[in-house]
């Protein structure tokens, strides 16, 4: 059973999310708070494997995180949050979460979160991670944001091959399947990277951690 804690001042959400938890199975609610004050406490107290946290809760959350990691060292924190903005998330990163979710975001990716942050993964919501590593200063984070990007093999491929500047028709030669397929899978990484056209995906996929990004590639 992994142990899990819940922060949130909202006790409604505390209670969906203990329900889907106990729904998944293989979790253990150890404590629950409604501060950010408590997220330190919890960690000094119970040193969960992971810690679900909201951003916005009374006092400094994100100087609560800091103090959390360094009286749990070995305990993760997962921002569950609202705020949708770029800075919020890269503060809570900064500030030694492993996980950034949103909260209009499914069931699953929680629990992906949550189980990828006992792992020692970073996982960051699909459809916004591109946003937080593009504007990650520190090479740290922004590879270990990189690794959230989660591309298919498919999209490995055709990302390799937009890199070195085939156009749909070769891409679909290459790799041997149609070329609207191939504009399907283009769409489809528009959408993960967060991006609005063919040009901005390539960009996006250069300012990907380099090691990283060619590790993704090549597997």
């Amino acid at each position: 059973m992994m142990s899990v804690a819940l922060v949130d001042d909202h006790p409604l959400m505390i209670e969906a999310v203990s329900s889907l938890l106990a729904r998944s199975g293989g979790f253990e609610i150890v404590a629950t708070g409604v501060t950010a004050n408590d997220v330190i406490d919890i960690c000094a107290r119970e040193k969960p494997q992971v810690i679900v946290v909201d951003l916005n809760m009374p006092g400094d959350i994100y100087s609560a995180i800091e103090q959390a990691r360094r009286a749990s060292p070995d305990t993760k924190v997962v921002a569950f949050t609202a705020a949708t903005g770029v800075d919020p998330a890269i503060r809570a990163l900064d500030s030694g979460a492993t996980g950034y979710v949103l909260k209009g975001s499914s069931s699953r990716e929680l629990i992906e979160a949550i189980t990828a942050a006992d792992s020692g993964e970073t996982y960051i919501t699909q459809h916004f991670a591109s946003r937080v590593i593009t504007a990650l200063r520190d090479s740290s984070l922004r590879r270990r944001a990189a690794e959230a990007v989660k591309l298919s093999i498919r999209e490995q491929q055709i990302v390799r091959l937009l890199l070195h500047g085939k156009t749909n028709k070769e891409i679909a030669s290459t790799i041997r399947i149609s070329e609207k397929t191939v504009k399907h899978y283009m769409t489809l990484l528009m959408q993960k990277l967060h991006v609005r056209n063919r040009l901005e995906v390539v960009i996006a996929a250069q300012k990907l951690d380099a090691r990283t990004m060619s590790n993704a590639l090549h597997s």
